[in-house]
């Protein structure tokens, strides 16, 4: 349905603008007239040219979501109508992505689905996880509950997210740095080095020849060397989009000497609160650990998830197959146990989930100050070594002339 934008005077005379979906003009004009506004132009929204190239889109972040969801919260528990407190969001909605699908999501209500079903067409936006405790909100009358639990839940989940990141970004940065100065001294450094060296008319110090014939071979072999890089990353990236491929690179993180007990911390924080927050909001145990494993982010915890539910299936207690694997520490398994047996389970998964994202905060600060120094060592002797070995040269013959 086309859009219209329109300039209207209220009441008591203040002008207004704003945008509408009519299938006309006249329909707007009619829509604003019904509003008790005095319509003064009414004109059809250019259409965007980049409105099917998906790459070209403003991206929803968490942060669009929660306050989303926040707001309609607070809507719907002031009495507001679904579709009504949709369609303010929509037209208040900033990203232009989000207010598209907002548009849709009122549609689809509109034409007489639920809000959970409406949702489920844009999974890259609402998660299963989304979807489904908006479903136990709407069956159980207590949505606006579950929209203020799931806000909580993704502002928790993404600062989980952002500790991962500060954590891999540092010597990410450091290492790229340290190649790029590498690179440029020995395409663009060495080569004038040597060219004062070829002068000198005598044999060069052994590790000066070393940096020498690698800047000549880097110099000589950059554009394949670069080729060989994105050919890699492509393979690397076709293969990770395989399921053989994701389970070996996310056996091989958890296996990591230090990268994996942070990752395991992270595994057992996102299972812990997002198990919490399903059966919180009143959805199946069963449920529950089909739509945790499928946000689990790893192919080895979705199994034994999978697996736990299997065991959970067939009356077995929650505990008893967790604490058949190695991902789940002992501590978690146990207390996991106790809650379940004092009919406590919620409130023991948020306990293990704080307990935990303070251990990854810890994990991540220990992880920084170790990394630290060993990238300035790095970064140190590999520029450090270089510097020496071009200036032997001059200092061999600086002793002879002496």
């Amino acid at each position: 349905m086309p859009e219209y934008k329109w300039v209207a005077e209220t009441k008591k005379g203040k002008t207004i603008r704003g945008e509408v979906e009519a299938a006309d003009e006249k329909m707007a004009r009619l829509q604003l007239k019904r509003r008790n506004l005095k319509v003064k132009k009414v004109k059809e929204k250019p259409k965007d040219l980049f409105a099917n190239v998906s790459f070209m889109q403003t991206k929803i972040t968490s942060k669009d979501l929660v306050i989303f969801t926040r707001q309609f919260s607070t809507m719907i528990d002031a009495g507001l109508p679904l579709v009504q407190g949709l369609t303010i969001l929509a037209d208040q909605m900033e990203n232009k992505t989000f207010k598209t699908i907002l548009k849709e999501v009122v549609a689809d209500v509109e034409g007489g689905a639920s809000l959970a079903e409406a949702l489920q067409k844009h999974p890259k936006v609402f998660d299963s996880l989304f979807v489904n405790l908006v479903a136990a909100g709407e069956v159980g009358g207590i949505l606006d509950t579950i929209l203020q639990r799931l806000a909580t839940h993704i502002e928790k989940a993404q600062k989980l997210k952002a500790k991962i990141k500060s954590a891999m970004m540092y010597p990410a940065i450091v290492v790229v740095v340290a190649v790029l100065v590498i690179a440029i001294i020995m395409i663009f450094v060495i080569p004038v080095f040597e060219d004062m060296f070829a002068s000198f008319g005598s044999a060069l110090p052994l590790p000066t020849q070393i940096v020498v014939n690698m800047s000549r071979f880097i110099k000589g072999n950059v554009h394949y060397m670069i080729g060989g890089v994105i050919v890699l990353a492509f393979v690397f990236k076709k293969f990770r989009s395989t399921k053989y491929g994701r389970k070996k690179i996310d056996i091989l993180m958890l296996k990591l000497p230090v990268f994996g007990n942070l990752l395991r911390k992270v595994a057992v924080a996102s299972f812990t609160r997002t198990l919490g927050t399903m059966i919180g909001s009143g959805v199946p145990i069963i449920s529950a650990m089909e739509i945790v494993a499928k946000t689990s982010g790893n192919m080895v915890l979705e199994e034994v998830i999978l697996d736990v539910r299997s065991c959970i299936a067939e009356g077995q207690p929650i505990a008893e197959p967790l604490s058949e694997n190695d991902i789940f520490p002992n501590m978690v398994v146990q207390m996991i146990g106790v809650g379940e047996a004092t009919g406590a389970l919620e409130t023991m998964l948020e306990k293990i989930a704080d307990f935990y994202d303070d251990e990854v905060d810890a994990a991540v600060d220990a992880l920084t100050s170790m990394l630290e120094p060993l990238l300035m060592v790095f970064l140190g002797g590999a520029i450090g070594g270089l510097v020496i070995a071009m200036y032997l040269p001059i200092f061999q013959m600086a002793a002879a002339m002496g």
